[in-house]
């Protein structure tokens, strides 16, 4: 009977309608991961690198702006998981497969697959988690900081020169590390501390405008750089907490855990 009121309840919520905008901002992340997949079948790697990185600012202000505006829901939540299932999942995997990986045969595509599924669990594991876990830090590395590791070395490949297919076993590695960071238990930054949207020193403001000019300047490079460091955060955070004595996963208050989902980064 339960079951059945559940199945209810979701349809009557759906009559009563789905919020435009923040779907609307989750369908623009969508369309944005799946040019990246054109992109990529059309041999224009450079390109499908840039889409998946615009599909992840999309998937940034998705929640942002359900959260601004008071439209969350659980619709919203979903439809962001299987978007960012295309965006930061299929698209980087076929883009790896296509840009690296086919001549390592069994090897290659298998890395490939094993990101696309990897991601698939992350994301399953953070919506049944969203409310179990400390809101500062996301268990295991999000999806879309994958992707923009991925994304950052195509585009720093071709900034440096470089033309066509790669092959380095280096690259195949990357692909099984990002798989294994993805269902990891290593922590990472969410960047949803409440502190960083208050008054700051006005330092603040002048290193912020700093550090958005030399990303200006070389936006591969840099990319690359803050994307590696983020992969890298979770495994050295992990390393100087074990020293620490400290827990990996920190526990959030029972009363919190009540809260309704983010649509957020995943």
């Amino acid at each position: 009977m339960s079951r059945l009121g559940g199945s209810y309840d979701r349809r009557e919520s759906l009559r009563r309608g789905v919020y435009i905008l923040p779907n609307l901002v989750t369908t623009g992340g969508l369309f944005a991961g799946f040019y990246g997949i054109i992109a990529t079948m059309n041999g224009d790697y450079n390109l499908a690198a840039w889409f998946i990185l615009i599909s992840a600012v999309f998937d940034a202000l998705d929640g942002k702006v359900a959260r601004l505006t008071g439209t969350t829901s659980k619709f919203g939540v979903e439809y962001d998981s299987l978007s960012d299932l295309v965006s930061f999942g299929v698209a980087p995997g076929l883009l790896m497969y296509s840009w690296a990986l086919k001549p390592f045969g069994k090897f290659g595509w298998l890395a490939a697959f094993l990101y696309v599924v990897c991601c698939a669990l992350r994301l399953a594991r953070f919506n049944i988690q969203i409310n179990t876990v400390e809101s500062k830090r996301f268990v295991g590395l999000p999806t879309p900081g994958a992707a923009g590791m991925v994304a950052s070395c195509v585009l720093l490949f071709y900034h440096l020169g470089g033309s066509g297919t790669i092959k380095k076993v280096s690259i195949v590695l990357l692909i099984y590390i990002l798989a294994y960071l993805m269902v990891s238990n290593h922590s990472f930054h969410s960047f949803k501390d409440p502190e960083l949207v208050k008054r700051q020193p006005f330092s603040f403001l002048v290193l912020a405008i700093i550090f958005i000019i030399v990303i200006v300047a070389q936006p591969e490079i840099m990319l690359f750089a803050i994307a590696s460091i983020y992969v890298a955060s979770g495994p050295l955070g992990s390393i100087l907490r074990y020293f620490r004595g400290k827990p990996v996963v920190d526990e959030v208050p029972e009363k919190a855990q009540d809260k309704e989902p983010e649509e957020d980064l995943q």
